[in-house]
């Protein structure tokens, strides 16, 4: 017999600011109405099969409070406003926004979505459109079963446009039953028997990561590391339990399984595992290729060459801990996630199931007739919008073919992993990507994230006299920002529409942290950790030397001429200001003169002004790190005072500023980044009120021997 161990892992990132209690991104509403519920509620038809699903609290959490209708997002809101009461920039979201589906199996085959869709860019829409798009936006989502037997989703469904508001409050309705199933409908599967709950870290940290992040050394042994190293084992045990606690609360039961997040192992995250109560845990086939020194071969159907090593439980020992574990077949799971889609349903469903009887053959014929444990571990929601009809039904001719083959029986994954009788003392490190941690921590977005991440975790354990409600705020936002799915998605190798708004709210996560405890927030997480998209166009870079008189006034027209420039009119948001008061600055001039660094920073009314006005300004340098170069008031006349030593600085129409290459500890050749932050004087002491650039530092590179001949003019 071959026992087929499918586990489907549902997984979205804490989306919610602690602050604003907005949820900024629509995911866990918008797959709860489609496949959380509805993977669980489709083992209804099949009570042969038994499937494990692992659900992320992170997930859970964010899931009752919409169905409790006490979360709220940016989407939701302007679905349900009157379509006619709709703004120019709600107008603008909504076409922006609304149509984040799958183009083909989500958005084509409903007639007036696609027709929306095309018309997009042609020009406006009316109010009858938009509230069209209102409807189709959730529509599209709903879960198949509800389209085909709910009669108010029919109806909508017939209908196809010219929805009215009460049209609107149904499907809200029909959307607030949906959510209000979804765990429910768990708790069924698990006392018919069918379903086994398994969980992942609270906010589905890399628990290796946590532990220690110089474990990225033991595969990439030369890789540029964060300058803070990350060590809080304590983090990843909490993360451990706080998950177990959750799914207690949520499903009367402790979970015994754990899929660590993006499967990554190590041993020091072992004894947590244990220590934490769960019995096994999963991981990828490549870490155990890794682990006992080989490598799995495939032949050319895809079958593994070593079906007894892979097909089977192991006990893994390390430090004072042990725990069960199953290693995926990488190319079954993702002949699911990858391949299927574009096969005929019941064609798809034979082929994997004549793969998996051949795969527990081949395993029995190697250990002499002892059954195969074949581990199928992949996403359960992402994949099914590439399928026709949700993938409903693929995932009903997979079931049948369980049901109905006597090859094949499915088991839990508890089930799998009892009885284990092979050993490995230690993991290989790494996780289901490349067996390794290169995503999360391999590019240098990633680096500067987990820099913020550990002073921001610094600051918390010296933040012990802080109120303790503040400071358990603070620490909630920094387990937040531990989380995988920010670092997923900085560096080049993924990217999506919503690039922007992941970065945003890894730096609020930990923005929210230091408010909360009042501490001073630093000037790097107001800017983005982005550094693969393009620059942004308001910064031009110098074009030549400069030279100009450091006294504050415009003494010359060939002063400035070759300078950089950055232009706060050029892009949006560039003021963060605390109340409506005018800006302080709207230009930067920046180049390199041969005695230093030369900033020259204007705005509508005279800096030195300004400054006598009670302000302050700083050159936040993010290169070299730590510098801040302060100039504030002396006295009622155009000199300012500096805070470092052979600066020469001048306030009067302008602030102009001198840095001479030795305070920078900077080398021809070298990159250099800042921003320009205004401060003013407030009731806590200096208070900033405007950051210039808000996303990107303004970079710009020592000069070398050969800037004169780059930079040559006719």
């Amino acid at each position: 017999m071959t026992r087929v161990a499918l586990l489907w892992h549902m997984h979205q990132p804490y989306y919610e600011d602690l602050v604003t209690r907005e949820h900024f991104l629509p995911w866990v509403r918008l797959h709860a109405l489609k496949d959380y519920y509805g993977m669980a509620a489709l083992l209804r038809e099949f009570p042969g099969v038994r499937v494990t699903f692992n659900l992320v609290p992170s997930l859970l959490v964010q899931l009752e409070a919409f169905a409790e209708n006490r979360a709220r997002d940016r989407y939701l809101d302007l679905s349900l406003k009157p379509a006619e009461d709709l703004s120019e920039a709600d107008i603008a979201f909504v076409r922006e926004n609304f149509f984040h589906a799958q183009r083909h199996r989500m958005i084509y085959v409903y007639p007036r979505y696609r027709e929306l869709f095309d018309r997009r860019a042609l020009g406006s829409f009316t109010v009858d459109d938009l509230r069209d798009l209102q409807v189709w936006h959730k529509l599209a989502w709903i879960d198949p079963s509800y389209l085909a037997g709910d009669a108010r989703v029919r109806a909508l469904v017939a209908k196809a446009r010219q929805f009215s508001e009460d049209d609107k409050r149904v499907l809200r309705e029909v959307e607030l039953e949906l959510l209000n199933r979804v765990i429910p409908e768990y708790r069924h599967g698990i006392a018919r028997g069918q379903v086994e709950v398994s969980t992942s870290p609270f906010y589905h940290p890399i628990l290796p990561l946590l532990c220690d992040t110089d474990i990225y050394l033991r595969t990439h042994p030369h890789s540029p590391m964060p300058r803070r190293r990350f060590q809080h084992p304590e983090d990843a045990l909490e993360q451990l339990e706080r998950a177990a606690a959750c799914h207690e609360r949520l499903f009367g039961r402790r979970p015994v399984g754990l899929w660590p997040s993006e499967g990554s192992v190590s041993d020091a995250m072992v004894p947590l595992v244990a220590q934490a109560g769960f019995r096994w845990m999963a991981t990828d086939e490549e870490i155990l290729a890794n682990t006992v020194g080989i490598r799995f071969g495939r032949d050319v159907a895809g079958h593994v060459d070593q079906p007894e090593r892979l097909y089977a439980p192991y006990r893994v020992v390390a430090g004072d801990g042990s725990v069960s574990c199953v290693f995926r077949d990488h190319a079954l799971s993702d002949l699911i996630g990858f391949v299927y889609s574009g096969w005929e349903a019941a064609a798809a469903a034979r082929d994997f199931a004549g793969r998996l009887v051949e795969a527990g053959r081949r395993y029995r014929a190697k250990t002499g007739g002892e059954d195969a444990v074949i581990p199928i571990i992949l996403d359960g929601e992402n994949a099914w919008e590439h399928f026709e009809g949700g993938g409903r039904p693929f995932l009903r001719a997979l079931y049948g073919e369980f049901e109905a083959n006597p090859e094949l029986t499915t088991v839990t994954m508890a089930e799998a992993c009892e009885r284990p009788r092979l050993t490995l003392n230690g993991l290989f490190p790494g996780s289901w990507i490349d067996a390794n941690f290169y995503i999360w921590i391999g590019h240098a977005d990633d680096r500067r994230g987990w820099d913020q991440l550990a002073a921001a975790r610094q600051m918390l354990d010296q933040a012990s006299a802080a109120d303790p409600a503040a400071r358990a705020a603070a620490h909630e936002e920094v387990l937040i920002a531990e989380g995988s799915d920010w670092f997923w998605w900085y560096g080049d190798d993924h990217s999506s529409d919503h690039d922007g708004e992941f970065d945003d709210l890894f730096r609020r996560h930990l923005r929210n942290a230091y408010q909360f405890v009042g501490h001073p927030v630093p000037d790097d997480l107001f800017i983005s950790n982005i550094t693969t998209a393009a620059p942004a166009d308001a910064v031009q870079p110098p074009a030549g030397w400069v030279a100009p008189v450091i006294d504050g006034h415009e003494s010359g027209y060939f002063e400035w001429i070759g300078a950089g420039v950055f232009d706060a009119h050029r892009t949006a948001g560039a003021m963060h200001q605390i109340d409506a008061a005018p800006p302080v600055v709207d230009r930067v001039r920046f180049g390199f003169s041969h005695d230093g660094l030369c900033v020259r920073v204007e705005g509508p009314r005279p800096l030195g002004e300004q400054l006598r006005a009670g302000h302050q300004v700083t050159l936040t340098f993010l290169r070299p790190e730590g510098l801040r170069i302060t100039a504030m008031a002396r006295g009622s006349d155009n000199g300012c005072y500096v805070n470092h030593d052979g600066v020469r600085a001048s306030a009067a129409t302008a602030l102009e500023l001198l840095i001479p290459l030795r305070v920078l500890g900077a080398a021809p050749g070298q990159l250099l980044s800042f921003i320009v932050v205004v401060q003013r004087a407030g009731p806590r002491g200096f208070e900033a009120v405007e950051r210039h650039p808000d996303r990107h530092p303004i970079d710009v590179q020592v000069p070398g021997p050969d800037y004169d001949a780059l930079h040559w003019r006719a």
